[in-house]
């Protein structure tokens, strides 16, 4: 919250409430001290450089909670019930005219039923009324400016001068003076011809090999994206392969893939869709506090989860190193990396939440001490480490067991590393100021910056880093009533 005299300086001059200058000029105020922010990856990325040069009185940088777009998938296989799918697909793709960051953008049909689910589903898009939205009578109303239907328009004629099967609804008399997009469905050749989102009620319709299930999930994984994620299947092995392979942040299994409810399917992806915490989530709140209450955090995983960081604080108390090894094992101790829960929700539905490591963390330590609680942090979150540090440091490393050696990589190239989940950096104001602006170049996923001075790690004071920042969220929802029930039971009777 702003004081009045803040919002009316923002608004002075300006041409409309609510544009880009307006954010533009309350990002950039000095009495805004966090940003919570909802839209495209590329406006993400320019709040991210305005907030980079400011730090928070205590020296932290300033928090960003960006959720943005996605390529959200949808993968179908030959057992999936097609009457299901196809009402499943027609909300997703085309409810809000496909203006939710939750939409489907792509829908993988297997080749097997691919003819037969596409007629379905076309004839389905046919009685789809377009208009007036307040009407009752209307399913899809208009895109939310001109710009935003010129630039659907220009992919959908690119996507028909490739010679690509585009089918699309005729736009009736009454949408003339709208911003209409008619519901389309373009079928291409693979996802890698898609360089961005849509964001409007356009399906693109990939078909895919039975054997070639593992590199379709990669494909999606690939794009960076990892917002939402549909699957539909009556093989409960299918779920269990699928759901343990793809990148996404809300996965939905025989079901629409909208409609995220607050407390059931905690909400938000990572990668190029959002820095998380998820809304609706046990960690939002806690993003916004300067200081976290102790063991306010209580899921537990399994022990096998936290092996890498219990195995580094033996090897830190073999080397000598007691006192990095006595707080890198409160580390392992209040990590919830592998815990979860089971979420109450509706009848019928089974909503998890899931955590899991973010990835690749760059470490800029300049102490031993930073170094080692570095790692500690990043190792007890199931995470793996890019470490740029002074030679001296690095060669503390040697001898690491080889488990743990091949989660780790020194480089001062940071764009060598592939991307990057987020950063530790150990420094005084001038230096994380430094760094969080050249972070905030890099490409790839907005990262979280964490930083601690090295008097403050030395001292002990506080817990150095927030291990719940190095975590990623996933809320896997499954619909148990699905018609049909398990397609495996059936071909064993």
């Amino acid at each position: 919250l702003l004081p009045g005299a803040v919002l009316a300086r923002a608004g002075e001059e300006l041409e409309r409430p609510g544009g880009g200058e307006v954010g533009a000029a309350l990002v950039g105020n000095e009495a805004v001290r966090g940003v919570m922010f909802t839209g495209s990856t590329e406006v993400a990325r320019l709040i991210q450089r305005q907030l980079a040069g400011r730090l928070l009185p205590d020296g932290a940088p300033i928090p960003l909670i960006a959720e943005t777009g996605g390529q959200n998938a949808m993968i179908v296989d030959s057992s999936a019930l097609a009457e299901q799918v196809v009402g499943d697909v027609i909300a997703s793709a085309f409810d809000s005219a496909g203006q939710r960051c939750s939409a489907l953008r792509i829908l993988c049909l297997q080749e097997d039923v691919a003819d037969r689910t596409l007629a379905m589903l076309k004839g389905a898009m046919r009685e789809l009324r377009i208009g007036n939205p307040d009407r009752l009578a209307v399913d899809v109303g208009p895109v939310i400016s001109e710009e935003a239907r010129a630039t659907i328009a220009a992919h959908i004629e690119a996507m028909r001068a490739k010679g690509r099967d585009v089918e699309f609804l005729p736009l009736p008399a009454e949408t003339a003076e709208g911003t209409f997009i008619a519901p389309t469905v373009i079928e291409i050749g693979g996802i890698h011809e898609l360089e961005r989102e849509v964001f409007g009620p356009v399906l693109h319709v990939v078909r895919f090999h039975r054997d070639a299930l593992d590199a379709l999930v990669d494909s999606i994984n690939a794009t960076g994206y990892g917002l939402t994620f549909g699957l539909h299947t009556r093989i409960d092995a299918t779920i269990e392969r699928v759901t343990g392979r793809i990148g996404a942040g809300n996965v939905y299994v025989n079901r629409n893939t909208i409609g995220a409810v607050v407390g059931v399917q905690p909400f938000g992806g990572h990668g190029l869709s959002g820095t998380g915490p998820k809304a609706g989530g046990p960690l939002y709140l806690s993003r916004l506090l300067s200081r976290r209450p102790k063991g306010w955090l209580e899921f537990r995983g399994p022990d096998a989860a936290r092996a890498a960081g219990l195995a580094y604080g033996e090897w830190l108390r073999a080397k000598g190193f007691t006192a990095e090894a006595s707080r890198c094992a409160g580390y392992v101790a209040r990590s919830a990396i592998g815990g979860g829960a089971e979420l109450n929700g509706p009848v019928g539905e089974r909503n998890l939440y899931e955590l899991h490591g973010r990835g690749r963390v760059l470490l800029l330590p300049q102490t031993r001490t930073g170094l080692l609680l570095q790692l500690g942090a990043v190792l007890a979150t199931g995470n793996s480490a890019a470490v740029d540090a002074p030679p001296d440091l690095a060669e503390l490393l040697r001898g690491l067991p080889p488990a743990l050696a091949a989660r780790v990589r020194t480089t001062a190239d940071w764009r060598d590393v592939g991307p990057l989940a987020a950063v530790l950096v150990e420094g005084d104001r001038e230096r994380v100021t430094a760094v969080n602006r050249r972070v905030a170049e890099l490409p790839g996923p907005i990262l979280l910056v964490q930083a601690a001075t090295a008097e403050a790690l030395a001292a002990g004071r506080g817990e150095g880093y927030d291990l719940d920042l190095l975590l990623n969220e996933r809320s896997v929802s499954v619909n148990t009533a699905a018609a049909g029930g398990n397609a495996s039971l059936v071909a064993m009777s």
